[in-house]
């Protein structure tokens, strides 16, 4: 057995009732005292270090600056007029932002309580790593890695930031809906009887990929870097992703194989991702879920949904829409899931701040979050290879993903 293996079998597996507990909120409280919330009662406010100030960085930090449990100490970026442009705005002193591949070093030796990691995935197993080392709170962003060394990588700083009775937390939004939420406890609760199929989604437009460089610099901004695999895992990882967790939460359970194809569509790529792709999982229990998505330049709309065929019912949930059940002995209305790419991040940072302030180590997005991103990796990988794929042979396989940081600012 390979040390993957032993890591897996150790920290990895959990039952069916585990993962329904976590997946819907269901979390005790590991309550420690006021002291050891490091920073965060001596001043009221948790002071927060932001790496990656990008796009949603940026959004983030905006939001952090204007609530009322955080402040912004140290800020990051790979590109300096970046983050000089959002210290200024933030109010971050001029020697407290950094930039280039060490900058989150040097927030971290700023001193912060949290860390909050908006970067390429592919920098998250080693940013993750080192902030649980130096004593913080960690929240970031989905995918938590591109490859399966990456992901057990993320495993094992949760159990060791649970063990420090730190705070863990990973950003996906649609768990956060209150419509969502009552749509899957209700197919808990048996309304639409046992689940026999599933059907996600996800299509969204293709994202900017110029012709390369001398080095993967120019990759590393404007989304740029999800087309290229071994920096954002590519579409099916980095955003696909979000339909993939709505289908794993729904069955509580993840997927024991993928079989699929995938393609590129699109006229003048430079990445190595493919653009449309359907993928077949398959679970212990014998439950099919269908996957497909596209990032097409055309007009379709985004779109992100799962759907679950009962045989006693039929529900939906999503990123959009209408999340909803139905039963032959009754139903749940619902109701529509609206702003969610802003609404979920807010509810996240409060429940973060809560946690820190409680002392709630539980860290119940650590698992699903894993193992939905291992789940992708997987339907990834079975795509490009035009086959199956079953999950214990890419945990055995433990492909890592090199990306090559020459030439780059240090």
């Amino acid at each position: 057995m390979s040390d993957a293996e032993r890591t897996l079998n150790q920290i990895g597996r959990m039952d069916r009732r585990r993962f329904v507990g976590t997946a819907a909120g269901i979390a005790g409280f590991a309550i420690v005292g006021p002291a050891a919330v490091r920073g965060y009662a001596a001043n009221g406010r948790i002071e927060a270090g932001i790496v990656g100030l990008g796009g949603r960085g940026s959004l983030i930090a905006g939001m952090m600056a204007k609530h009322p449990a955080y402040r912004i100490t140290a800020v990051a970026d790979y590109f300096n007029g970046v983050v000089q442009g959002a210290g200024e705005q933030l109010g971050v002193a001029e020697v407290r932002r950094f930039s280039g591949l060490s900058g989150y070093k040097k927030v971290l030796a700023a001193g912060v309580d949290a860390m909050i990691l908006e970067t390429p995935p592919c920098f998250f197993p080693e940013h993750v790593a080192a902030s649980v080392d130096a004593g913080c709170h960690v929240y970031f962003a989905k995918p938590v890695a591109c490859d399966v060394p990456g992901c057990l990588s993320i495993l094992e700083s949760g159990r060791q930031a649970t063990k420090r009775g730190r705070v863990f937390l990973i950003d996906f939004q649609v768990p956060t809906d209150e419509f969502n939420m009552e749509t899957v406890k209700r197919c808990r609760e048996g309304l639409i009887g046992e689940i026999g199929m599933l059907s996600s989604i996800y299509c969204d437009e293709a994202f900017g990929d110029p012709p390369k460089t001398a080095t993967i610099e120019s990759r590393l901004q404007h989304l740029i870097w999800v087309n290229d695999i071994e920096l954002g895992g590519g579409m099916l990882v980095n955003a696909g992703i979000h339909a993939v967790d709505a289908a794993l939460w729904l069955a509580g359970a993840r997927p024991v194989s993928a079989m699929g194809s995938s393609r590129v569509v699109n006229a003048g790529h430079h990445g190595n991702t493919r653009d449309v792709y359907s993928i077949t999982y398959q679970y212990e229990s014998g439950l099919i879920q269908n996957h497909r998505g596209e990032h097409l330049r055309n007009t379709h709309e985004f779109l992100c949904r799962c759907a679950a065929w009962g045989d006693a019912g039929f529900a939906e949930i999503g990123y959009m829409g209408k999340a909803w059940a139905r039963g032959n002995k009754g139903g749940y209305a619902g109701g529509e899931v609206e702003n969610l790419y802003v609404a979920g991040i807010a509810r996240n940072l409060d429940k973060f701040a809560r946690c820190v302030s409680d002392g709630n180590t539980e860290n119940d997005t650590l698992q699903r979050s894993v193992d939905s991103t291992l789940a992708v990796i997987l339907g990834r990988e079975a795509g490009m290879r035009n086959g199956l794929l079953t999950w214990d042979e890419m945990i055995r396989e433990n492909k890592k993903l090199e990306f090559d940081t020459a030439g780059l600012q240090a």
